[in-house]
């Protein structure tokens, strides 16, 4: 039965259908950008949250690794008294530095008979019975075994000083520790995990800031100077061990997601804070939503586009046919004319048809793709842009170089990769190099493949294997021969396209078959 394509395509029909693939598109667009949104969210709450446990159990290998240099001075100098505490103050510095540790070990020995004293610590005046200016803070603990800790301010820096003594059997004094520079321990922590988007401190228990990127907070309670409450730290009554909560960051003005976990160890007892800036979130966030728009413009552009092309593709062929019936009696020749001209304007209907069916099967599959694998999602759109380049602008005649054609599969396949992983394989075969400055018709082998990928199985127990061969006269396209056992609903337009081309430019037609476990489908090759 014959179509009045003029009736049947009216102008408000076409602008209903474009309304309607824009509705569409906007409330699809809109359902995706939140799920998209959730998703990434979720994502970096995980990230987050790695990076805290990793700021976390650096900073407390960090404080274990300055306690056992001080253990192991203790342990030797209550073994050997007077004997060689200066040499073994002497080697745990050069071992120190070495291992890139900060503590700086020292002896401060008072002669009880003779008054006289002798030290290696620049800060040995805190022993000293006369007076001084230093500025002193006594952290405390509890601990079994620990150490005494105080921290001193000398010339506008603060050192954190952990000492031990030992009386002597002639009530002379041997008082060793560790000292450490509180402005280089912050430094230090920052060098073993650099993080752009974190940062960390440690305060005691009674609030006294321990590190911190800002120096003017080292030595302050840091009840003071930032917003965190006593209940903030009470990390006891959660499940996960820790406290985490949304702030102001004191030190870079922005909203941070803040975690606060204890940190005891057998000398300190205090809590470590991981400050992770928010606006990195937002940004990455904001990022994925200006793509998704792009995406969805370009989609929708394409969709708007096509119908346009196929209403006037419809007004043609109805203009063209009302011709050809008012010509009837013309001559033959003039007759010839129509009917090519009437052959190559079917040609272009059913290249037209090719285009957007290639676009609604990408643009399905990357709506499936975008939940399942983010990433894959992207390549998968960078390969449907490459693609449609190529779609975008068709040849005139119908032929293209086999080049170009082989360029366009091999994308074609990248693109089907994305989706289809495991469950299917790939082969190019070029047996004639110089089969490929020849021509075959515009989108053959997508045509091919896209039919065997439409008829078979493809899973990754029968996964579909797609080999094409170029020889000198044409090009073979293999796949395993595994048909759904489902009928397959569509049109064979692409196969009629291919048909008619072959027909128009008066060459053997493409040849079909199956040879045992395989299809094949012959693509003979044009000068």
């Amino acid at each position: 039965m014959a179509i009045n394509f003029k009736h049947a395509l009216s102008q408000k029909s076409i602008y209903i259908a474009v309304l309607s693939a824009c509705l569409i598109a906007v409330a699809a667009f809109a359902v995706l950008s939140l799920l998209i949104t959730e998703d990434s969210r979720r994502n970096t709450d995980d990230f987050a949250k790695k990076t805290f446990f990793r700021k976390y159990e650096s900073i407390e290998h960090e404080f274990r690794n300055i306690e056992d240099y001080q253990y192991l001075l203790r342990a030797l100098i209550q073994k050997d008294g007077l004997k060689n505490y200066k040499d073994y103050s002497l080697v745990l510095n050069d071992l120190n530095k070495k291992r890139n540790l900060l503590p700086y070990s020292w002896y401060y020995y008072e002669n009880t008979a003779s008054g006289k004293t002798e030290s290696n610590n620049p800060l040995s005046d805190i022993f000293k019975k006369t007076d001084h200016k230093e500025k002193s803070i006594v952290l405390k603990n509890n601990g079994s075994g620990h150490f005494r800790d105080i921290l001193i301010t000398k010339k506008d820096s603060m050192y954190w000083v952990s000492y031990d003594s030992l009386m002597l059997p002639d009530k002379n004094k041997l008082y060793y520790g560790s000292t450490v520079s509180l402005d280089d321990l912050h430094q230090y922590f920052i060098n073993v995990d650099k993080s752009s988007n974190t940062y960390a401190y440690v305060f005691t228990k009674e609030g006294i800031c321990i590190t911190h990127p800002e120096k003017k907070y080292i030595g302050k309670n840091i009840f003071d100077f930032t917003d965190i409450k006593a209940k903030d730290t009470l990390s006891g009554l959660t499940e996960t061990g820790y406290t985490k909560g949304t702030a102001v960051s004191e030190y870079l003005g922005v909203e941070v997601t803040r975690f606060i976990k204890p940190l005891k160890t057998e000398n300190f007892d205090g809590y470590t804070v991981v400050n992770h800036v928010n606006f990195i979130i937002d940004e990455n966030i904001s990022k994925i939503k200006t793509y998704t728009v792009y995406i969805f413009l370009a989609a929708l552009f394409l969709i708007v586009t096509v119908f346009i092309l196929f209403q006037r593709s419809a007004n043609l062929a109805y203009q063209e046919k009302e011709k050809i019936q008012s010509e009837k009696n013309y001559l033959l020749i003039e007759n010839e004319k129509m009917h090519k001209a009437e052959v190559i304007n079917q040609l272009q209907q059913l290249k037209n048809n090719i285009n957007p069916h290639f676009l609604f099967n990408s643009l399905n599959s990357l709506y499936m793709l975008i939940g399942i694998n983010k990433e894959n999602a992207q390549k998968f759109t960078m390969n449907l842009s490459k693609i449609y380049r190529y779609l975008i602008v068709p040849p005139k005649e119908n032929i293209v170089p086999v080049s170009q054609e082989i360029k366009f599969i091999q994308q074609y396949m990248e693109l089907l990769k994305s989706r289809f992983d495991e469950e299917m394989s790939f082969e190019l075969i070029i047996n004639d190099p110089a089969s490929l400055e020849k021509r075959i018709p515009y989108l053959s082998l997508q045509i091919v493949t896209e039919n065997a990928i439409k008829h078979n199985i493809a899973t990754i127990d029968q996964p579909l294997e797609i080999i094409i061969i170029v020889d000198e006269d044409g090009i073979t396209v293999k796949n395993t021969w595994q048909p759904k056992t489902e009928p397959v609903q569509g049109e064979k337009f692409g196969i009629d396209y291919l048909n008619q081309v072959y027909e128009y430019f008066k060459n053997n037609l493409l040849h079909i078959s199956v040879d045992g476990e395989y299809f094949i489908c012959f693509l003979p090759l044009m000068k």
